[in-house]
């Protein structure tokens, strides 16, 4: 007799062994609160770009909102309860979009590809929520004089170096003003799933959003400064399946830097608030 899957559980492939434990399912089924964990190094630069370079970027639905201001941010994240304790770490490109659906209206900033360092959270996260999610080597940064570099590789290709110097250190209400002063319903993402065997054709494609509000997560400590990046442009024999996506990042033009941030943080949320917009 076939297994029968419980529509009160959540499953990915393979199903064949019963639900799947993830950041939204952990043993028999309990949520994790990310109230103490996980603890978070952001670093990000931010400059100033080519509008109708961005607009390529964008799915049905989105329009640029407001200057074009690329962020390139990494998180290298420790203490992962739904790991065990373990950690992983991210690297995102951003800008600030609207969408305008026949039934939905949200701001905030386009994820349009994340990468991680690990399978398992690359995995939940492109099946279960929509994340444009894949993979690179993402090593700790270096620091040298108060200034950090990070980088980016894949199989020994390094694809990104990413410079944050002259940084001062925040105080509470400095904090607290920058919170106040942001804007936007969260981050805006395209899922997109082909359809096998009709290559071309989608099985499913539609905006999401990870709402802003419901996240235990606390800022510990920012600073800011300066920054500056570099993609580094690939060929198809450097990088055979993400070459087009660091030379699209390359071919950007930087007008003017934005600015540099290192944030440290504690807690967060399972994303599980995660929804379709129409």
């Amino acid at each position: 007799m076939p297994y029968p899957l419980d529509p009160d559980k959540m499953y990915y492939m393979p199903t064949h062994f019963g639900p799947r434990t993830g950041p939204r399912q952990g043993p028999d089924g309990r949520k994790f609160e990310c109230i103490d964990n996980p603890l978070g190094t952001a670093y990000s630069v931010s400059f100033l770009s080519n509008a109708r370079q961005l607009q390529a970027f964008l799915p049905p639905g989105f329009s640029l909102d407001g200057e074009p201001v690329v962020t390139v941010s990494s998180n290298h994240m420790t203490e992962i309860e739904w790991l065990a304790g373990r950690g992983y770490n991210v690297l995102g490109v951003s800008f600030p979009v609207q969408f305008s659906g026949e039934q939905d209206q949200a701001r905030g900033s386009f994820l349009t590809v994340l990468w991680e360092n690990l399978t398992d959270p690359i995995l939940t996260g492109r099946e279960e929520i929509g994340f444009s999610k894949i993979y690179c080597e993402l090593p700790p940064p270096t620091r040298l004089r108060g200034a950090y570099h990070l980088i980016a590789s894949w199989l020994g290709f390094k694809f990104l170096d990413m410079h944050l110097f002259d940084l001062r250190e925040l105080t509470s209400e400095e904090i607290q003003t920058r919170q106040a002063s942001a804007t936007g319903d969260g981050a805006l993402h395209y899922k997109y799933m082909p359809r096998t065997g009709e290559w071309g054709s989608a099985d499913i494609a539609y905006p999401v959003l990870t709402p802003a509000a419901n996240s235990n997560q606390r800022i510990l400590e920012q600073r800011v400064g300066s920054g500056r990046i570099e993609f580094h442009r690939a060929r198809w024999e450097d990088l055979p399946t993400q070459y087009n996506i660091v030379n699209a990042f390359a071919d950007l033009e930087i007008l003017e830097y934005r600015g540099s941030s290192l944030t440290k943080t504690i807690g967060g949320k399972d994303i599980s608030d995660q929804r379709i917009l129409r």
